[in-house]
């Protein structure tokens, strides 16, 4: 059986669960929609797999500083080179935040989302939350909706589901992106990673992709992470079998699957300094789409686009 409730412990949380294991998925509305908890029962113990903010106060003051931990990130994913774009002969300059010289991880990672659905039952537990976005950026002066659905079901599985609605006139440029990161509670030089990937995505000195795709298959089996650090884009190759991503604990005997569907063609990982946890962020596009319009959707007004991930907790024998 599975329930809907709140806590308000530090946040104003809507907690999905699932009685039969005692498994329990957190959102923060108020602070971007964003995954605050994945918590599974095993071993007599329990485990949240999500880097998470302390309280609201944290999240506000220091979500850009903790690298933008669980973030939507839309109406762009990653980075905008020099914080702009051209669309249909005008130059738009993205003013919000800006990395060096680029502007980073859409416009949305800190905006407030109100519930407009929820619902439980014996199989799953869902929640839908919607953010109006009313052009406020000049560097993006379209509005659009964004609609964030995350359902638990059985064995461990969250799906997340993100909906983009253009409520513009014309045609706007949409790329979406997830950012969250992985913890097992310690350091993640000892985890085991595994990942599809078709091609790396070469980069510039300034993390732009350069155009340029290299073939890549160092991960293609489960391989300890050590101390290589990553700040990398890939694109998955589907034509293998999911998951498209494994981060598997051995000491602890459990492991984290990522399933995309093809609406993600990319993931991004990015291996903070602390090392205490992992970004593994599907992509719909690449960085830097809205200039080399790799991936980019160019959403016709009125229409919906739409991108799914699911990730599976497993315990291992």
């Amino acid at each position: 059986m599975f329930t809907i409730s709140n806590s308000n412990h530090n946040f104003t949380t809507i907690l999905l669960q699932d009685l039969s294991n005692n498994t329990t998925v957190g959102i923060v509305p108020s602070c971007g929609a964003t995954l605050q908890s994945f918590t599974v029962s095993y071993n007599n113990s329990t485990i949240n797999i999500i880097d998470f903010y302390d309280d609201a106060e944290d999240f506000e003051n220091n979500v850009t500083g903790k690298g933008f931990k669980s973030c939507k990130m839309a109406p762009f994913a990653c980075r905008i080179k020099d914080a702009q774009y051209q669309l249909n002969d005008a130059t738009y300059t993205i003013e919000k935040f800006k990395l060096g010289s680029s502007a980073i991880h859409g416009l949305i990672y800190d905006a407030p989302f109100t519930v407009i659905n929820q619902s439980a039952d014996d199989t799953q537990a869902g929640v839908i939350l919607m953010h109006q976005y009313l052009g406020t950026d000049k560097g993006y002066p379209f509005h659009f909706d964004c609609l964030v659905s995350y359902q638990l079901k059985t064995n461990n599985e969250l799906t997340i589901k993100t909906s983009i609605v253009n409520k513009h006139s014309q045609p706007i440029p949409v790329q979406d992106g997830w950012h969250p990161y992985f913890t097992f509670g310690g350091n993640i030089d000892d985890l085991l990673l595994e990942f599809q990937s078709a091609e790396h995505v070469l980069f510039d000195e300034e993390l732009i992709p350069n155009g340029e795709l290299k073939a890549y298959d160092e991960y293609a089996s489960l391989k300890k992470i050590g101390p290589t650090f990553f700040d990398d884009c890939f694109t998955l190759n589907f034509d293998t079998c999911q998951p498209m991503c494994v981060l598997r604990d051995n000491a602890q005997k459990i492991q984290l699957e990522i399933r995309p569907d093809k609406s993600y063609p990319y993931l991004q990982i990015y291996t903070p300094p602390h090392r205490e946890s992992i970004a593994i962020e599907n992509l719909s596009a690449p960085p830097n789409a809205f200039n080399s319009g790799n991936h980019l959707i160019m959403l016709q007004p009125g229409a919906e686009a739409s991108f799914s991930t699911s990730y599976i907790i497993k315990a291992l024998g």
